[in-house]
């Protein structure tokens, strides 16, 4: 309603208020017997706090307003004009329900009261009640087919019609972005319509965006704490930040309200299976039963993929269990899955920087460690960092073990015999008539042969090797593969030749 709209005095009502207005002039005057005031009679008290109540509206005091009116009506219960006007005062104050009680007890009493079907219909678009508002409307119409009063509700209620049809369609293909979308522009036509304020709240947490999802749904409760729809999405709000027990006794609570509550009985049924999947799969894991807890794991993943808080702790879990059963880079991958869920999970960083480190992938292990110490800067990452800044310092250099094929532990005998097996392998004679290129590949293995024989035969350089430190250029200068080779036979090996 129109800050200046206000009900128009009926021509009975203009002679009530010359009547008064006379009868207050007559109240100024000096009356030497008392006898001679007329006492005032309810309707024309009635009429005064009326008046009075206008004059707060127009100076938009709704409060102050809504008061005299209610004096009004208490003075004259059976008047429909005090009933319309308080009803606009409550729309003022965004108290469309009230107002609806008003506008429509108005019309009981005078059922030809145009202006109170026009609130109606105002009030019952505000609420998101179609079918009320398209009642309303066509009543108007019936009484004044001119009138324009309600022209505006006429063409909102054909593009709630549109929005609500369009709303349905991405709700049932889980396009939940667009539904929030299209509700807001609903609650721009129906800003009073609790059922799109709870679906917008659903949506939201179907979205992760549960802290705006819960303040609908508080909002709401205060307002009707009856509400199953606002419990349940406040349960849904638990569920989806992982809280299981407290979502279960919301749905329960719901259902309690409303025992054909659809949706509270299917998330009920949802968070207690989340929740016995869960417990299952960490007794396993507990138990070292490694595989069964990867099976239970797998099939929880399936049950919510809306889920995101649960989900990357299910897949952190799974990491952890592919870890144990040599799976590194299934890990990795679960471990990635997390962090596209959660960019701020710490604990599955950290292991794919583990993993990234066993499977040899030092550069990515660093690349995690250091997006790690962005997220907490706690001295064990600072420490796991530079030992993978290490590790990748040392992968970059030649691996004197791999050329020799022997593991890292391998004794000197061991060292020996790989050394004259390669070298014998790769010596440049053996391989004389090959072509130009292989020639060439053949001598530089012979030579890395012999650089690799020549660390790890001398225990100094090699305890430097195995700690990552460089082995100084100087030191290699000189180095000869061919002379290693002939030192080797003729000392090392009781001064044997070989004919290639």
């Amino acid at each position: 309603m129109d800050e200046s709209e206000v009900i128009e005095i009926s021509d009975s009502e203009r002679e009530e208020t010359t009547s008064t207005t006379s009868e207050m002039d007559v109240e100024t005057q000096e009356v030497p017997d008392a006898e001679q005031i007329v006492p005032k009679d309810a309707a024309t008290i009635a009429e005064e706090k009326k008046k009075l109540g206008n004059d707060q509206y127009k100076a938009q005091n709704y409060q102050n307003a809504l008061k005299l009116y209610t004096d009004a009506i208490s003075l004259c219960p059976d008047s429909a004009a005090y009933y319309g006007n308080r009803a606009a005062c409550y729309m003022m104050l965004l108290n469309y329900n009230s107002a609806l009680a008003d506008a429509r007890h108005a019309i009981r009493i005078d059922p030809n009261f145009e202006k109170a079907y026009v609130r109606v219909a105002k009030c019952c678009l505000a609420l998101g009640d179609i079918i009320g508002t398209e009642q309303a409307v066509k009543t108007v119409t019936e009484l004044d087919p001119q009138s324009t009063a309600v022209s505006a509700e006429q063409q909102a209620l054909s593009t709630l019609r549109q929005l609500e049809t369009t709303i349905q369609t991405n709700y049932d293909t889980q396009a939940y972005r667009n539904v929030v979308y299209y509700l807001d522009s609903a609650l721009k036509l129906s800003p009073a319509c609790l059922k799109y304020r709870l679906l917008k709240a659903e949506c939201l947490a179907y979205l992760g965006r549960c802290d705006e999802a819960l303040d609908i749904a508080v909002g709401v409760m205060k307002l009707d704490t009856t509400s199953a729809d606002a419990i349940y999405v406040r349960g849904l709000c638990l569920y989806y930040t992982d809280n299981l027990e407290k979502g279960i006794l919301h749905f329960e609570r719901a259902l309690q309200l409303d025992p054909d509550h659809f949706k509270s009985k299917q998330m009920r049924n949802k968070c207690k299976q989340l929740k016995e999947m869960k417990e299952n799969g960490n007794m396993l894991f507990k138990s070292s039963r490694y595989r069964e807890a990867h099976t239970v794991y797998t099939d929880a993943l399936k049950i919510d993929v809306h889920n995101k808080e649960i989900n990357s702790k299910l897949l952190y879990n799974r990491a952890l269990v592919n870890t144990r059963i040599g799976n590194q880079r299934e890990a990795v991958a679960d471990c990635t899955r997390v962090l596209e869920l959660n960019a701020q999970y710490l604990k599955a960083l950290l292991l794919r920087a583990r993993c990234h480190s066993d499977l040899e992938k030092f550069e990515e292990a660093v690349a995690d460690y250091e997006l790690a110490l962005q997220l907490e800067k706690l001295p064990e990452i600072r420490r796991l960092l530079r030992e993978a800044k290490f590790a990748l310092k040392k992968s970059k250099r030649k691996d004197y073990y791999k050329i020799l094929g022997i593991g890292r532990n391998a004794t000197d005998d061991e060292i020996k015999k790989a050394y004259r097996k390669k070298a014998l392998v790769h010596h440049p004679d053996r391989h004389a008539n090959s072509s130009v290129e292989e020639k060439k590949d053949e001598e530089l293995k012979f030579k890395e042969v012999g650089e690799a024989y020549s660390i790890l035969s001398d225990a100094r350089k090699k305890a430097r090797y195995d700690n990552g430190q460089d082995i100084e250029e100087s030191e290699q200068a000189d180095f000869n593969p061919n002379q290693m080779f002939r030192s080797f036979f003729q000392f090392g090996d009781g001064g044997v030749s070989f004919d290639f």
